[in-house]
């Protein structure tokens, strides 16, 4: 969702126009499961929960369009609330249902192309590094951060969601990136020193 979403083409949908409503959530989409996944991270070496959740964002979305209203602000900050709102939901879900899922005593017929247990490992690990080192961020910082560099928002799309100016919105991504660039340093020196 890098391109600001038309107006018209959001009241189209809102007006429950089937054709526009699809060419919505075709553009809404891919930004939304970037958001989900930079949010919560692969679990066993799968973005499967990161898109479930931007499915429930879309059906989210879809459910609150009609009672929608231009208020000034742009569409994304509509959207972005209610991703905000499912993926803590899913974080909750998570915490409560923290269970280990059964292998599959299943044989397959034919060879698994899916990622082997060493690269889902490294992969899971990685994610995780990514995920604790965002989670030291203050929270303003890591959504700007999430939202301009993994969705691809413009800073004053940015601005609208968050309640700043564009331009307060390009400082805090800078001293986030900075703060996040000394934070890695430090975690890849505990890494090769132990």
């Amino acid at each position: 969702m890098t391109a600001t979403i038309d107006p018209e083409l959001v009241a189209r949908a809102a007006r429950r126009d089937s054709a526009a409503t699809s060419a919505l959530l075709a553009q809404l989409r891919p930004g939304l499961v970037r958001y989900c996944r930079a949010r919560l991270g692969r679990i066993g070496g799968a973005y499967t929960t990161a898109d479930d959740v931007a499915q429930e964002v879309c059906l989210g979305v879809l459910r609150a369009l009609p009672r929608y209203r231009e208020e000034g602000r742009p569409f994304s900050a509509f959207v972005y609330a209610i991703a905000a709102n499912k993926v803590a939901d899913a974080q909750r879900a998570a915490i409560r249902d923290s269970s280990a899922v059964a292998a599959s005593d299943e044989v397959l017929d034919r060879p698994d192309a899916a990622p082997g247990p060493e690269q889902q490992a490294v992969s899971t690990d990685l994610a995780r590094r990514l995920s604790a080192l965002l989670d030291r961020l203050p929270q303003a910082q890591r959504e700007i951060i999430l939202l301009r560099v993994a969705v691809g928002l413009p800073a004053e799309e940015v601005g609208e969601v968050m309640g700043m100016s564009a331009a307060a919105v390009r400082v805090a991504q800078s001293r986030g990136l900075a703060r996040l660039r000394t934070l890695a340093g430090s975690a890849l020196d505990e890494v090769s020193a132990a």
